[in-house]
């Protein structure tokens, strides 16, 4: 059937089907419902951002860097009126975006946990993989609940699972946090003493889809796959319970109905049988039903933890906020927001990229960072000015290759025919240090940053930082050693680094530096290096 009668036919069943979608499209349905909560607050509201700071925080967001020089001038140039949302879809289209994503999902999933069985270069090609091809998020997550690591080219998928050891108590908790955005914490022993919400039977429903499962042949083995026997069931007890009463439960998701089981007859309990130095297989598994479960449309905590998760990558705080605890006593700051973003990602898929886009075009995400001249600063959770992220690891060692130039030197080195993918694998290698040293013990829930002394140092005098400013053909102090005009100097510097012109004040503090030097070389070198290690060059604004 041609495309068009496709098309023709699409339409016809949607309106057989019942009342049609909201004509606005979700971008704008957004700002309503912010708008909505802006209350006596109305007048705090941030102007739209500039040209150049929506510019860094879309790259930043989208793609993990920062512009170059020419796409910031570019794009200041230009006065399409849509350039904004054009910007957006190039992002979203690029290799980039695909690689922004699977460092934000090895997070997420991960929480940077030592790599144990699965190698990382596996995994981060398996997520990288995923998001180039645009995934499902419901279809990655399948993958991962259910991979059992056996089959080499599904074993990338089974490190959720296999670098937790399987075991019971931390998949479970963290099933549960990162999922279905519920911290059970406190229900391994008891029902939660604070959160209604959380109740032990709720902790043992989910840990009753894995209590079966086990590492083969052993969790030591650095090759070890999920086996599963086909019988046991949990028990459980409140250390609250003076009758010590032993409970039990059926696999179920918190507030759902237990998933239902088919007995095997007897006999047929296994379709492979336990032996020695054999993988056991049951009739009926009920890991297998697990990924199921947490995906089904009717788990309704699925969907609405992974929108609330994307609005905090993107909006910088959860409208669940911390976005692992969402329970009835931390209502969302825009329940009806909240309802809305989670059931349109349902009908569009579960397509992150969609949803990602649909943030990026609304007039809240491209709110200034600027509160209003002589009016406090507005509480985070209304969003009437842009909330300020610090970077991650990731972002801030791309971010600091690019704003040095050495991104550029090493694409010129490549020449003409060079690709993305083989740019990305010479800068790569490179984030180890920012990782190892920006990545620890940073709380993505936290309301303020704080940077370790560690941190701080590494990035005024770490290594990684200083031996991207040493000159080499391409990269900014190069460039900036063969310009003699201070005002142009600045130009550069502050375009390449920050992303933004200079101010009057910026341009004469760069002229005067240059002007009293006896080395204009370290002048120039330093002037690099006070910006990339300045509280401006740290955070996404």
């Amino acid at each position: 059937m041609p495309e068009f009668s496709r098309s023709l036919a699409a339409v016809a069943l949607l309106a057989l089907a019942g009342p049609a979608r909201p004509a606005d499209p979700l971008h704008a349905r957004i700002d309503k419902h912010i708008a909505a909560g802006y209350g006596a607050n109305a007048k705090q509201v941030a102007p739209r951002s500039g040209d150049d700071e929506f510019l860094r925080r879309a790259y930043l967001d989208l793609i993990g860097t920062t512009p170059t020089v020419a796409e910031l001038n570019e794009f200041l140039a230009d006065s399409a009126k849509d350039k904004r949302a054009k910007l957006v879809d190039k992002l979203l289209a690029s290799p980039g975006h695909a690689r922004r994503m699977a460092w934000h999902f090895d997070v997420m999933l991960m929480e940077r946990g030592a790599d144990a069985k699965v190698p990382r270069a596996a995994w981060e090609a398996y997520l990288l993989a995923a998001f180039t091809e645009n995934k499902p998020y419901d279809v990655l997550v399948r993958e991962l609940l259910s991979a059992d690591g056996a089959d080499p080219k599904t074993r990338p998928a089974a490190k959720f699972f296999l670098d937790r050891n399987l075991e019971p108590h931390a998949v479970t908790k963290d099933i549960g946090r990162i999922f279905l955005g519920r911290n059970m914490q406190c229900a391994q022993c008891h029902d939660h003493p604070t959160i209604d919400d959380y109740k032990q039977a709720d902790y043992y429903g989910i840990q009753a889809f894995l209590n079966r499962s086990f590492l083969f042949p052993n969790a030591n083995a650095p090759a070890a796959v999920i086996a599963e026997k086909a019988e046991g069931d949990v028990s459980f007890m409140s250390v609250f319970d003076k009758n010590k009463k032993l409970n039990s439960t059926a696999p179920r998701m918190p507030g759902g109905k237990p998933v239902e089981e088919p007995k095997a007859e007897k006999g047929k309990e296994y379709k492979v049988a336990p032996a020695k130095d054999v993988k056991p297989v049951p009739t009926h598994s009920r890991r297998e039903r697990l990924a199921g479960a947490v995906t089904s449309t009717e788990n309704k905590a699925f969907a609405r933890n992974i929108v609330n998760r994307m609005w905090a990558m993107m909006m910088g705080r959860g409208i669940v906020h911390p976005v692992d605890l969402d329970h009835g006593n931390n209502p969302p700051s825009h329940p009806e927001l909240l309802n809305e973003l989670a059931a349109e990602f349902v009908a569009h898929k579960y397509d992150l990229r969609w949803l990602v886009r649909e943030i990026a075009l609304s007039d809240s995400y491209q709110r200034s960072s600027e509160s209003r001249p002589g009016l406090d600063d507005p509480s985070a959770d209304r969003y009437l000015v842009a909330i300020m992220k610090p970077l991650t690891a990731e972002q801030f060692a791309y971010a600091a290759m690019q704003a040095t130039g050495h991104t550029d030197a090493e694409r010129a080195a490549l020449g003409a025919k060079g690709t993305e993918q083989q740019l990305d694998a010479l800068l790569a290698p490179r984030m180890g240090p920012f990782r190892g040293m920006l990545g620890r013990g940073v709380d993505p829930t936290a309301d303020a940053f704080t940077a370790t002394l560690d941190q701080t140092l590494f990035v005024k005098y770490g290594s990684a930082v200083r031996t991207l400013l040493t000159p080499r053909a391409g990269n900014l102090t190069d460039r900036l050693n063969k310009i003699t005009n201070p005002d142009a100097v600045a130009d550069e510097l502050f375009a390449a680094v920050l992303s933004r012109r200079p101010t009057a004040d910026e341009r004469k503090d760069v002229a005067d530096a240059l002007k009293t030097t006896t080395d204009r070389g370290k002048t120039i070198n330093e002037l690099v290096w006070a910006l990339v290690a300045s509280a401006e060059f740290r955070f996404n604004h």
